[in-house]
């Protein structure tokens, strides 16, 4: 699913998404497409955001674009 799509169904809220599909540009993982997997209230959302599974994450659908900034240096 398109996170144009997630956003339209889940509007205003923070949603436990898997990443399916993502491209890299510069040091940003641009996320193509998701598997929306359950909205998470926003008392949780922090704890949620740590405790995910790998390939998954918690994202708040007022962002238009999903980019994921991503660290190179080992140091940060």
């Amino acid at each position: 699913m398109k996170w144009q799509e997630v956003r339209e169904l889940f509007p205003d809220q923070f949603v436990l998404v898997s990443i399916i599909h993502y491209h890299e540009e510069d040091n940003k993982k641009i996320v193509d497409e998701v598997a929306p997997i359950r909205t998470v209230s926003e008392q949780d959302a922090n704890k949620e955001f740590f405790q995910v599974e790998p390939g998954n994450i918690v994202y708040h659908t007022s962002n238009q674009d999903f980019v994921i900034n991503l660290r190179r240096d080992p140091l940060m």
